[in-house]
């Protein structure tokens, strides 16, 4: 199933998404409106969803709606450093002994089809595209053959970074945070239907020239290790995201380098779940105090 979190008529929700076609939860009121509820809700969710779509009710075209981010804010947003060998490579860096992790700031995240602001402090805005996973129970110290038991599903993440800002903290976490740095999307593929999310497909283009071109099998801590790590230390919740790295490929290693610039579309692919696509602008005056 894919499940994702729209608007239409100006009100949220979650819905599921078949083909062009978006079932409206609003349709049963047995479903959770947010996402994180939805997840929490667990298998009667999911069943009273799946009844939902067998009932040929609550349909849009999905094109009449706005897709969000499925997880418009995450209650956590961890990011995994150097998890793809190449990637690991063409950094110089040395491989890992144990997953590094950093937090991105919710108030980063932004949906399929939203703009990627170029800051206004910095021209070194950067792409990684990655898959992302989210946690659907509430979870400590899960053994790594049972952790895909709270997977709830997978999405496509792109950790846009200011890579300058990012150098001058050691947690990355001030660079890996700036508004609209953390697209989320389009939708969740539950885990029952991404049965292998070691061996997915992953590719990133800036407008019409693809700049990365991987495959998750090149991780080196794979979903499970990583969520077995992640519970030693924390209680995982529904509706956590963390993303897996990114393969080669990412601008600053580029000769000239490969900033994304304000008029270009940054789009990530991958297989089995879909497209991720925003545009980058300029950063607007909306905001400023």
């Amino acid at each position: 199933m894919k499940l994702a979190t729209f608007t239409h008529n100006n009100l949220s929700r979650v819905g599921a998404v078949i083909d062009d076609i978006v079932i409206d939860s609003l349709s049963d009121a047995n479903i959770p409106n947010t996402m994180i509820d939805f997840l929490s809700a667990g298998a009667n969710a999911l069943l009273a969803m799946q009844e939902l779509i067998d009932s040929g009710l609550g349909r849009f075209n999905l094109a009449d709606v706005k897709l969000n981010a499925p997880i418009p804010r995450p209650g956590k947003y961890l990011g995994i450093s150097l998890n793809y060998a190449d990637h690991i490579t063409e950094t110089g860096a040395e491989q890992p002994k144990y997953p590094s992790f950093f937090t991105k700031q919710s108030t980063c995240v932004i949906g399929h089809g939203d703009s990627i602001h170029q800051p206004k402090v910095s021209d070194k805005l950067d792409y990684e595209g990655e898959l992302a996973f989210v946690i659907g129970k509430r979870c400590r110290h899960v053994p790594v053959e049972k952790a895909h038991q709270v997977i709830a599903g997978f999405t496509i993440a792109n950790d846009v970074s200011v890579r300058d800002w990012q150098a001058r903290s050691a947690t990355m976490m001030i660079g890996k945070s700036f508004d609209t740095c953390g697209p989320l999307g389009p939708w969740i593929v539950t885990a029952d239907e991404l049965v292998n999310p070691h061996q997915l497909s992953i590719k990133t283009w800036i407008d019409d020239e693809l700049r990365q071109d991987g495959n998750t099998q090149q991780m080196i801590f794979n979903c499970y290790e990583m969520v077995a790590y992640l519970s030693q230390a924390m209680t995982l919740e529904p509706g956590d995201v963390i993303t897996t790295g990114t393969p080669s490929g990412v601008g600053v290693k580029m000769t000239p380098r490969g900033y994304m610039k304000p008029g270009q579309t940054v789009k990530i692919e991958i297989e089995g779940i879909g497209i991720l696509s925003n545009e980058v602008i300029e950063e607007p005056d909306e905001f400023n105090y």
